[in-house]
């Protein structure tokens, strides 16, 4: 009877009835991977030399063309390059506008947008400031007043 939970091993073949054992060495396994690895690198540096001939040919033709046709060509790659930068900047702009504008009007409207609270923050403190400076203005002056002699200059100076 045999065994229904066998391992599979590549090495051992059973052919009709007779069992084969094919024993590899390590160095024919070695030269096998050599020989792919050889014929692989030599098969791709054949094809980076034929694809380096045809890059030095297609300079070789283009360069010509590309010397008649420069007065014509620079100013039309400078214009198209131009031309889509532009596009590409207003585009880019105008996303922003909205942008803001949609941030602004939910700030407007009581929604609570992004940096909303950052915002408020912000016009707390400047309040402060201002209503700070204020008060300093008018003790400035209130103490001006009191202290000036004839010619409007103070005399604590």
């Amino acid at each position: 009877m045999t065994d229904i939970h066998q391992t599979y091993n590549p090495q051992h073949h059973s052919y009709g009835g007779a069992t084969h054992q094919q024993q590899v060495s390590p160095r024919v396994h070695q030269a096998v991977k050599a020989a792919t690895a050889a014929t692989a690198g030599g098969s791709l540096l054949v094809l980076s030399g034929l694809i380096l001939a045809g890059t030095v040919i297609a300079l070789t033709i283009a360069t010509p063309l590309l010397v008649i046709f420069s007065p014509v060509l620079v100013p039309a790659v400078i214009t198209v390059f131009l031309i889509v930068t532009g596009f590409l900047t207003s585009g880019g702009f105008g996303v922003a506008a909205v942008t803001v504008l949609s941030w602004i009007y939910r700030y407007a409207t009581g929604g609570h947008p992004p940096g909303a609270d950052s915002l408020d923050q912000a016009r707390d403190k400047l309040g402060y400031k201002a209503r700070e400076m204020k008060g300093r203005a008018e003790h400035a002056t209130g103490m001006g007043q009191h202290h000036t002699t004839g010619g409007g200059l103070r005399a604590d100076i």
